[in-house]
């Protein structure tokens, strides 16, 4: 159900090879979540690194939309990379076990298609 990968590249290092990795697999960042600013805006400290990549194959997404609306809600994709230790982890749920909530098996193969694309591009962004 959750994909992680664990790297030894700075989070810098793991932003570039997103943006690439996103290009090279016909995706779009549409925004980048930086939730220690996120939340020290709203008066609560965390000391933690942690960055919500919002995803999106636009193709993919019509499709899965004209399916069934209703998996909006589970949209765009996302990558969290996170530091743990002296390494960052790239960590998504998996669109196959997202998808699986809605009852569509129409679109099993469009969600696989999605996560084999997300699964390359974080392997990618951590050079493993």
């Amino acid at each position: 159900m959750l994909f992680e990968v664990e790297t030894t590249r700075s989070l810098e290092e793991i932003d570039r090879g997103l943006q690439e990795a996103a290009a090279r697999h016909k995706f779009g960042i549409l925004t980048v979540h930086n939730i220690r600013e996120t939340m020290k805006k709203k008066g609560v400290d965390y000391e933690g690194e942690c960055l919500i990549y919002e995803v999106c194959n636009p193709q993919q997404a019509a499709k899965v939309l004209t399916a069934n609306p209703a998996i909006s809600t589970a949209l765009p994709c996302r990558i969290s990379v996170y530091r743990s230790g002296d390494r960052c982890k790239l960590a998504t749920i998996l669109p196959t076990a997202m998808l699986s909530l809605f009852g569509s098996p129409e679109l099993d193969n469009v969600a696989k298609e999605v996560e084999t694309e997300i699964c390359a591009m974080m392997r990618e962004a951590a050079g493993v």
